[in-house]
């Protein structure tokens, strides 16, 4: 798949008034590491608005510093929990609500306080997995949004629901950037779709590596220059005020 064939879309879907609309969220923030500044002076540079979601029980106040980009609370510590045969996840199945919903109020008061006004209540689950009982239950903390991968799952009331579709990292092969065929692929097959839905891009600074960089800012340049929107996260969760 060529980024001639991603312009084409991008063009069609132009002309035939749906201009595409994605979103960029990156996940596993913590400190401001080198990856963490490259991500956001790539962000600056491109003038494309990441959400970083942030790991509220590992983040240091250093990481909010002057801080241009909108945080979504990433899970809470960022622990995997899964019992055996259990895919990853910090709420493994076994746990009871009620110690999750503990953990995930501390972490959001932690968060919220350090990020101040660059902070959205919007929950991304570490691996994209969270047990759908405890949903519901999030407004109830204090958090209306849930990001998470692939498909949204049954609407619940108070919670905006904005997933990610095209993660750029192989992470059952070589753990880095998964190549421009197959990135390209997900991207143009989701907007062929064209759902209505803001499309998802999904990145993890800290194992990219230098064909991951390259990609995201030759994507960011030439869906701009070919009609493509990029929404703020702000925008995308208006519940979420």
């Amino acid at each position: 798949m060529s980024w001639h064939a991603l312009e084409e879309e991008l063009a069609r879907a132009r002309d035939a008034g749906r201009s595409a609309t994605l979103w960029w969220r990156d996940d596993d923030a913590a400190q401001p590491t080198r990856e963490v500044k490259r991500l956001l002076a790539l962000s600056r540079a491109a003038d494309i608005p990441v959400a970083l979601a942030v790991v509220p029980l590992a983040a240091v106040p250093e990481l909010f510093a002057d801080l241009t980009a909108c945080v979504l609370m990433h899970g809470t510590d960022h622990r995997n929990r899964a019992a055996a045969g259990e895919k990853k996840t910090e709420f493994p199945a076994a746990e009871a609500d009620v110690e999750a919903l503990r953990r995930l109020r501390q972490a959001r008061e932690r968060l919220a306080m350090l990020a101040g006004a660059a902070f959205l209540p919007v929950l991304a689950p570490p691996w994209n997995r969270i047990r759908r009982s405890l949903v519901p239950r999030l407004p109830g903390l204090g958090l209306h949004g849930l990001s998470g991968f692939g498909d949204r799952g049954e609407k619940v009331p108070g919670v905006v629901e904005i997933n990610t579709h095209v993660d750029i990292i192989d992470w059952h092969g070589t753990r880095a950037f998964i190549g421009d065929d197959p990135a390209l692929r997900g991207l143009i097959s989701h907007i062929v779709a064209n759902t209505g839905e803001p499309i998802g891009v999904l990145t993890h600074h800290a194992v990219h590596d230098e064909a991951a960089w390259t990609f995201l800012a030759r994507l960011y340049e030439r869906t701009r220059r070919h009609g493509a929107r990029w929404a703020e996260a702000r925008s995308l969760f208006p519940a979420s005020g």
